[in-house]
């Protein structure tokens, strides 16, 4: 197996045990430092220039590079006050389970392949579903990788369910101003007209609004468009807001429509006490739900979740010949007719090992850390009158501007850019913008179960002070 020139198998292990080591101390440790690492031109200069060589190097100088020229440069969204996009704080409990489950590199596309490894993904699926409250006598599910392959996964059952094959070109979906783009991105793929993806409006709360919705659907029918499915969300990317999901259920059900639920980062609220925030979302047919964001496993670990698991077969179920052999059990389900993927790794046992060794409840409380988080945020915010809360906190989210009086629409905006990037270069936490309404906000996203209330009021108030040095840069 070892090309003359190659490292040697005892090399591999002694270089694998000191850096799976070393990185575990380190990583332990990943917010003392800053929150992004810019990676210098002279670096990636290097990178592109050594190209691939011909005959391989010292294995100790390869690891070396790999750890200090390539891997520790970006965002650290490891980082406590990483509070940008949907962060992904990792627990060292699932860092080590996707240690053990890739160090044995199963093929976990059958049961044939993975028996117990996939016994552990069923109980876990069949467990997830229960909270979201999908009946168990139909329900089931496929480990993905993230959230954009679950809507896609999803949504391909749920053409196949609504639409007849040829009007694909007529079917209309819809989506609300706050759905996140992989909805539509999946929509594509599966080959629904970019045109047929109908964005409905939003409430004040960033919620879709019911009766846009039911107008569209009546207008789209009464042009010989044929309406099929409504994402709802479950925790938007941009402010944690929840759509009335059970009304979206009702109309679904009134028009026969396929409900699918986008909840990536907000369907982690089922396993908490603030389950009720998803109301509704048991009568969905689909469910996306990442664990690698608001469940704190590496990546990539997502959740499709179906109310019936017959419509991903109807989709996804094939029986090519040099498969026979490995469909010896009617009882069970095979992973690779649920999904895309035939050649797939068990994504869900880092999380299932999460969860043996957590306990639920232990998980619960590390998310409901996150709704704490954003209320301390907010409450920081409420001391400075330049403050303009846009979207108050929601799950782990809130959104707000700095809005001295004085100053135009277009400058504000500016302003709170120049703030959020002089808080990056900072490194003391990681702000970013986002837009709600027209306007540049700032927005944060705090869901780190280590994080605590000096590092939240401590970001405002460091925003405060970077604030204050752009507001006289700009007016001196």
């Amino acid at each position: 197996m070892y090309a003359k020139g190659m490292a040697t198998e005892p090399d591999v292990e002694l270089a694998a045990v000191r850096f799976v080591c070393e990185l575990f101390a380190r990583n332990r440790h990943l917010s003392e430092g800053p929150v992004a690492v810019e990676a210098p031109e002279s670096t990636l200069e290097a990178i592109r220039a050594q190209g691939i060589p011909e005959h391989g190097r010292a294995l100790d100088d390869v690891v070396a590079e790999m750890e200090h020229e390539v891997i520790g440069y970006g965002y650290n969204a490891d980082h406590a006050r990483f509070l940008g996009f949907v962060p992904g704080p990792t627990s060292a409990i699932s860092w080590l389970g996707d240690i053990i489950a890739a160090g044995y590199n199963r093929h976990a596309g059958s049961f044939a392949n993975y028996p117990a490894g996939l016994a552990a993904e069923d109980v876990l699926l069949a467990w997830c579903a229960d909270q979201a409250g999908f009946p168990a006598d139909t329900a089931g599910g496929l480990f993905v990788s993230g959230g954009s392959t679950a809507n896609l996964t999803a949504l391909a059952a749920a053409r196949d369910a609504m639409l007849p094959e040829d009007a694909w070109d007529r079917g209309v979906a819809y989506v609300s101003e706050q759905t996140h783009s992989s909805v539509a991105k999946g929509l594509h793929i599966i080959g629904i007209p970019r045109e047929h993806v109908h964005a409905v409006s939003c409430d004040d709360a960033w919620r879709m609004d019911i009766a846009a919705l039911e107008d569209a659907i009546e207008a789209d029918r009464a042009a010989g468009l044929i309406p099929f499915a409504v994402v709802g969300t479950a925790g938007s990317t941009n402010t944690g807001s929840v759509d009335p999901l059970r009304e979206i259920a009702r109309v679904c059900a009134e028009n026969h429509l396929w409900m699918h639920v986008d909840g990536a980062f907000g369907a982690s609220a089922l396993i908490t006490r603030y389950r009720d925030m998803l109301d509704g979302v048991e009568l969905a047919d689909s469910l996306s739900w990442d664990a690698h964001k608001w469940l704190f496993q590496t990546y990539s670990c997502g959740m499709v979740l179906v109310r019936d698991r017959a419509n991903l077969l109807n989709t996804y179920s094939t029986h090519p010949e040099y498969l026979k052999d490995l469909q010896d059990r009617t009882d069970l389900v095979n992973p690779w007719d649920l999904g895309p993927e035939l050649t797939r790794p068990a994504r869900g046992l880092k999380l299932w090992f999460t969860l043996q060794a957590m306990g639920s409840a232990g998980l619960a409380e590390a998310v409901e850390h996150g709704f704490t988080l954003a209320r301390w945020v907010e409450d920081e915010c409420r001391k400075n009158p330049d403050i303009e809360i846009v979207s108050p906190a929601q799950m782990a989210m809130v959104n707000f501007r700095y809005a001295p009086a004085g100053l135009a629409e277009d400058e504000l905006d500016e302003l709170n850019l120049d703030i959020s990037r002089r808080m990056l270069e900072s490194g003391y936490a990681g702000v970013f913008t986002t837009e709600l309404a027209g306007k540049k906000v700032l927005r944060v996203c705090a869901i780190h179960p280590e994080a605590k209330e000096e590092d939240m009021r401590g970001t405002v108030q460091h925003l405060n002070a970077l604030y204050a040095e752009a507001l006289e840069t700009r007016r001196a």
